[in-house]
């Protein structure tokens, strides 16, 4: 019985020590978000802290995560979602709770950044942009988006109710602080649906983050729904690209711990490391987008700053992206969107 035992705890312990010897499994979103990684995280994060990483991106598929989760075999250990899946994925018990005391930079961190299961990662705005070279009167809000007589031409946006229905509330004349309690009211989502019939024969529709400054530069549509930080970087390369922060919907990344992870304490290193003052600099410097970790700030250029979508200008302009409404009223809203728009 003895032998038995000690056999049993040799085998546990080796299976551990087999878990904790591959690398730290960190999942983003790709592209040139995933590059800026590699050189404001990991790298040197492996140099410091001594621990092995792999970074590979997805598409935000969050099933992996659940079928991993739930058969008990994860193999990833922090994933970069979006703030719809913090919650949904907190709640059905995805992802592993955070112990704030655990944070060192936790008193540092914007309210919006902290979570039940996610920790901020930076700030990005949902608006749109215009190519500068095609319209010479710019547009300034949600009002002129939907204009296509004085500003004709089709209008690139994202497949996806999200940003779309609280830009038509905007452009029907909600204001920005009224918007989720309009849409949070039969009649409101009535409303807003209502205002994207009247943009229908003009939408031209992305998937991709890349798409809207593609069709933008190719003259495809005279405005488009962007992510901002797409657009800064294509500012950068050159294109006569503008956005437009008026109505813009401030919103995050996250990082998260999937529920069962080996290497549950060097994610959190990890995370940790992310969001320290200087890491977040050095990111930002690369990826464009606001700080998560306000002590950042002081390490940025006066460029980066007039482009932050979470300053106190842009701040008073638009709004933030109401996590909790979309928790509770999302599955229901985007069965409703993809019906219409595959009308």
């Amino acid at each position: 019985m003895r032998i038995a035992t000690g056999l049993c705890a040799i085998a546990a312990l080796l299976a551990a020590h087999a878990a904790l010897a591959r690398p730290l499994a960190v999942i983003n979103y790709g592209g040139t978000l995933a590059d800026a990684q590699q050189s404001a995280f990991v790298q040197p994060f492996q140099k410091a802290a001594g621990i092995d990483v792999t970074a590979t991106s997805y598409s935000g598929e969050q099933a992996k995560v659940k079928a991993m989760v739930d058969a008990g075999q994860v193999t990833w250990d922090v994933v970069e979602v979006e703030s719809t899946d913090v919650g949904r994925g907190c709640d059905s018990g995805m992802y592993e709770r955070i112990d704030w005391k655990a944070v060192p930079d936790a008193t540092h961190l914007t309210k919006d950044a902290k979570t039940r299961c996610g920790v901020g990662l930076f700030a990005w705005a949902n608006t749109y942009a215009y190519n500068t070279t095609t319209l010479k009167n710019p547009p300034q809000g949600w009002t002129d988006f939907w204009d296509v007589k004085k500003y004709p031409g089709k209008r690139g946006m994202r497949k996806s109710a999200r940003g779309n229905l609280e830009f038509a509330l905007m452009a029907d004349g909600v204001k920005t602080a009224d918007v989720y309690k309009v849409l949070a009211t039969p009649a409101g989502v009535d409303r807003a649906f209502k205002k994207l019939d009247q943009l229908r024969p003009y939408i031209q529709w992305w998937d991709a983050g890349a798409q809207p400054a593609q069709f933008l530069v190719g003259g495809d549509v005279a405005m488009s729904t962007v992510f901002s930080g797409r657009i800064i970087t294509a500012q950068k390369a050159g294109q006569p690209l503008a956005i437009v922060w008026n109505g813009a919907i401030a919103d995050y990344d996250y990082w998260v711990i999937p529920k069962g992870s080996p290497m549950k304490a060097e994610a959190m290193k990890f995370i940790n490391y992310t969001i320290a003052p200087q890491a977040q600099a050095d990111y930002l410097a690369r990826q464009p987008g606001g700080p998560v970790n306000t002590q950042a700030l002081a390490k940025m250029s006066p460029e980066q700053l007039a482009n932050l979508p979470n300053t106190p200008e842009h701040a008073k302009i638009g709004l933030v992206n109401d996590r909790e409404f979309w928790d509770e009223h999302g599955d229901d809203l985007d069965q409703r969107f993809a019906a219409w728009a595959a009308r």
